[in-house]
């Protein structure tokens, strides 16, 4: 097959449990595609995370499909990502249609009691249709699944998984992290709970995150074959840092998490220690990320009040649950850490429900239904919140540099004093404000706009009394595209080129055995 020669299909990455590494596989293999002069998209029908994305329409998508997208150097679109689930509690999420909230509904609701069906089977034939739209625009879609297409009690309403595959006759790759153990058994038993019909499209699996010596998990993967008649298309070797934009959320059971596992010495002569307030229900941690890949900025994710006190620089980020993310600043003393910050004229950020909650006063009738709450009161902003969802990508300026970020949020501020922070080509505000050294805006993303990133970092260390330079040619957007690049070699060096053109050309094999018991 020639390399501008039409594919004409598509391919489904599912993976034998959540954090497989189906983001990152399906990133590699659209990178891998565009470079080869294919034209291609990305494609999750059902997503559920609090780490989602504004496309240029004003449609929120998971954030991984917009990496996703940027990956095929295609513009994200609603169409890739139809259902987005967004977690505001252990029993209800938002939920999110075509880039619109839609309402909230239990996991019963949503997936149905068993004795009729809930709204997410309601929504397949909107996810397939979404698919075909894409089908019909690109030479390939390339789609990712969610969980493992395993899970037997909720096939009967899979929207995303094999439930699309079967819709849309998609040959599937099954992902497995051998990271974990137990790879071979994953896959197999994956295999293995699928019906005869479901297993007919399984063409085979794929090895993520090894590390070691191929030529020792070989007899393995020839064993895999014999006992379930299907190949391994690669084995991913192990690299650190390719984790990006991850949809589920950041673990942070691990206290004193570090954002980037290597930090590049620092330009000037000190080191910038930031911590970031892992609130619950934390959204869009990725942030911090433009600030982690700075030289000599350290971001570390905390739950404690000593954890922040030599910080120079803290951070209270978005999350679905400003009012909840309120009381848990209050519980844990980290209200009263961050107001002596204030009072000692040492910098802290607040973004979107940060900024929310660093405020005087929240009136929430619509996202925990508090109603009258109290803020932290270090900032002159009151807060109301909106049944509708402010969704948009706005452009301005801050600290002399030009600033693009997004917004995501029910709760609409009123400034009633402080610094402008972000303004227009007028110098009229736009969004957020500054007391002190106390800054709050809305933005999500603006940390990667390099000059003020930059402005912004030589304003905290500063403050800080820290002899830190932010280095003069970090260019945040040239980091994610050699992240990119790297997924891209991940697939083109290690996986079975040739045989995922033909899956993604023709479909699963035929005449693939079917692997007993299958689905009860």
């Amino acid at each position: 097959m020639s390399d501008r020669q039409r594919p004409g299909g598509g391919l489904l990455v599912a993976g034998t449990t959540s954090d497989a590494g189906k983001s990152v596989v399906t990133a590699g293999i659209c990178r891998w595609l565009v470079r080869r002069g294919v034209k291609v998209a990305p494609f999750k029908g059902q997503n559920m995370s609090l780490n989602s994305f504004v496309t240029r329409e004003g449609a929120e998508i998971g954030r991984a499909q917009a990496m996703q997208a940027q990956a095929a150097r295609v513009e994200p679109t609603a169409l890739m990502n139809p259902v987005l689930l967004k977690p505001g509690g252990d029993r209800s999420s938002q939920v999110v249609l075509m880039g619109r909230p839609v309402g909230e509904l239990s996991a019963r609701g949503y997936h149905g009691d068993g004795t009729g069906p809930g709204r997410q089977e309601t929504l397949l034939g909107t996810v397939v249709d979404c698919l075909q739209e894409l089908r019909s625009t690109y030479d390939a879609v390339i789609c990712e699944g969610a969980g493992s297409p395993a899970e037997i009690n909720l096939r009967r309403t899979d929207i995303v998984n094999m439930g699309v595959a079967r819709a849309a006759r998609l040959p599937v790759v099954v992902v497995g992290d051998i990271d974990r153990g137990g790879v071979f058994a994953s896959f197999f038993g994956t295999t293995a709970l699928l019906s005869p019909e479901d297993q007919s499209l399984v063409a085979g699996y794929l090895v993520n995150k090894f590390r070691g010596d191929v030529s020792l998990l070989e007899p393995g993967l020839e064993m895999l074959r014999g006992l379930t008649g299907r190949a391994t298309y690669g084995v991913l070797p192990f690299r650190h840092g390719l984790g990006i934009d991850e949809e589920d959320g950041l673990r942070v059971s691990l206290r004193g998490a570090v954002r980037e596992s290597v930090v590049a010495p620092p330009y000037g002569e000190d080191v910038l220690r930031v911590a970031v307030c892992a609130v619950p229900l934390m959204s869009n941690f990725t942030d911090v990320d433009a600030l982690a890949a700075e030289p000599g900025v350290v971001v570390r994710f905390v739950d404690r009040p000593d954890e922040i006190a030599d910080a120079d620089l803290v951070i209270v980020p978005g999350t679905r649950g400003t009012v909840r993310a309120l009381a848990w600043l209050r519980e844990r003393g980290l209200a009263d850490a961050l107001a002596r910050r204030a009072a000692d004229g040492r910098p802290l950020l607040g973004i979107c429900g940060g900024y929310q909650l660093l405020g005087e006063h929240i009136e929430d009738d619509v996202e925990s239904r508090a109603g009258s709450v109290d803020g932290l009161g270090l900032l002159p902003v009151r807060v109301e919140f909106a049944r509708g969802k402010t969704l948009a990508r706005p452009v301005g300026e801050a600290l002399g540099e030009r600033v693009e970020g997004y917004e995501i949020h029910h709760g609409v501020a009123s400034v009633e004093g402080g610094d402008p922070f972000l303004v227009d080509g007028a110098g009229r505000r736009l969004d957020g404000t500054r007391a002190g050294s106390v800054w709050g805006t809305h933005w999500h993303g603006s940390l990667e706009s390099d000059g003020f990133r930059r402005a912004f970092l030589r304003e905290v260390a500063a403050a800080a009394g820290r002899r830190f330079v932010p280095a003069p040619d970090t260019s945040f957007a040239t980091l994610r595209e050699e992240q990119l690049d790297l997924l891209g070699d991940l697939i083109e060096e290690h996986a079975d080129t040739d045989a995922l053109l033909r899956l993604i050309e023709s479909g699963a094999p035929s005449g693939l055995p079917f692997i007993a018991p299958g689905a009860p």
